[in-house]
């Protein structure tokens, strides 16, 4: 059984497939992934054994970058047609493909497992863009919905024209090279009939809706063993429990002064500082000895010795913060983060600050909703209600499908 997963994203698009992978891997099945070449992913890859087939160009790169709005058409055609050279070749022996990653690549993926015959799923750790009555989509860039417009039908409609206006022409461009015919609906193409969604129900809760077959498997968490570094676990050891600061993949561009305003609401506080460096390259403002900056460090460990968790509010750390029964303070940057930020508020395990951009005033308030007793008693409270066994419930459906030759999340 050969199994391959394919992505275009951050970290949080990454993280996941590897708890899936170890999972499939201890079922039987032989993995590779299709990832950006960024070095973090490589090494997080190799630290699990799983080969890593590069795609397009770094993600980390493109996002610090932040390219213009206009050039979302171009860049769907170089992922696409990246998809396609990098994921054709990969794919080679395959039984099945799990994709996932931005739009447009999930779209080549899945035109590749078409053109080989491959069993093909696409799988997203937020429900935002799975169309529901329930919730609006999510607005592209450059793109906003009409104010007047409130039906979440209505808005999905404009969403899967906006989709094909913005890549269908890239896609259908790439699909047929390959001598296979244009699709019309581009998002219903890349989700396909019955979609992953690798997220909790009790922090993501799903709302059954008649016009799609959505499988909740849970969130894919990989238990991580590495020690925390000696320095690190020293400094925690020196005083009470810190507040942590980071936010992974976000540049923090709206932000950036971000660090001193983080170091001081938590000072003001009466805490110490974990910081970490991200995307957003996060560094200390002061000489004080009260802020630890951090590089690739085990979050599951950590989180379960500080006394709150500040984050950009993405999947994966929201997770990440919830299981180790630490509150949080959401900022949320784009995308579905405001959603994870009102999650976490909805729960009451912690705050969710009014916009990306913080001031030592507004965080040092979400920080004291985050401290107080009763929201940490939360916290401790969610976690105990939280699924473990996500990634192997997935690889158990992947892994069944396979051996019945059915599509894979057939149960």
């Amino acid at each position: 059984m050969r199994v391959l997963l394919s992505t275009y994203g951050s970290r949080g698009d990454v993280e996941p497939l590897v708890g899936l992978a170890v999972r499939l891997r201890e079922l039987g099945a032989e993995v590779r992934m299709c990832a950006p070449p960024d070095e973090d992913f490589a090494q997080r890859l190799a630290g699990v054994g799983v080969p890593l087939v590069p795609v397009g160009r770094s993600a980390r790169a493109l996002t610090t970058g932040a390219p213009p709005p206009s050039s979302l058409p171009q860049r769907a055609a170089e992922l696409i047609a990246g998809q396609l050279d990098a994921v054709t070749a990969a794919a080679e022996g395959c039984d099945a493909l799990v994709a996932t990653g931005v739009l447009p690549a999930v779209a080549g993926a899945r035109s590749v497992a078409e053109k080989l015959g491959i069993r093909s799923v696409s799988v997203t750790f937020q429900q935002l863009t799975l169309p529901s009555p329930h919730h609006p989509p999510l607005a592209y860039p450059g793109r906003p919905f009409p104010p007047e417009v409130t039906d979440n039908r209505v808005l999905w409609d404009l969403d899967a024209q906006s989709i094909n206006a913005l890549f269908g022409a890239a896609l259908n461009t790439n699909r047929a090279s390959i001598g296979l015919p244009p699709v019309d609906d581009v998002r219903g193409y890349a989700i396909g009939d019955r979609p992953l969604l690798a997220t909790d129900p009790v922090l993501d809760p799903w709302r059954e809706t008649p016009d799609l077959d959505v499988v909740q498997t849970g969130a894919w968490v990989l238990p991580d063993v590495r020690p925390l570094p000696d320095e690190l676990t020293a400094f925690l050891d020196a005083g009470t429990p810190p507040v942590y600061v980071g936010f992974g993949s976000m540049p923090m561009h709206a932000a950036p002064d971000v660090a001193r305003v983080a170091v001081e609401a938590i000072q003001a506080q009466g805490r110490r500082a974990v910081m970490s460096r991200g995307w957003a390259d996060l560094a200390p403002v002061d000489g004080r000895d009260d802020c630890f900056v951090v590089g690739e460090v085990n979050q599951q460990a950590l989180f379960a010795r500080v006394a709150a968790v500040v984050h950009h509010g993405g999947a994966g750390t929201t997770m990440t913060a919830a299981r180790a029964g630490a509150a949080q303070v959401v900022v949320p940057q784009a995308t579905d983060q405001p959603y994870w930020a009102g999650r976490v508020a909805d729960l009451g395990i912690g705050a969710a600050h009014d916009g990306p951009v913080p001031t030592t005033e507004s965080l040092s308030a979400a920080l004291g909703t985050a401290l107080a007793a009763e929201t940490r008693a939360r916290a401790t409270a969610v976690a105990g209600t939280l699924r473990t066994d996500g990634a192997t419930v997935a690889a158990k459906l992947l892994a069944d499908a396979i051996s019945r030759g059915r599509p894979p999340v057939s149960v």
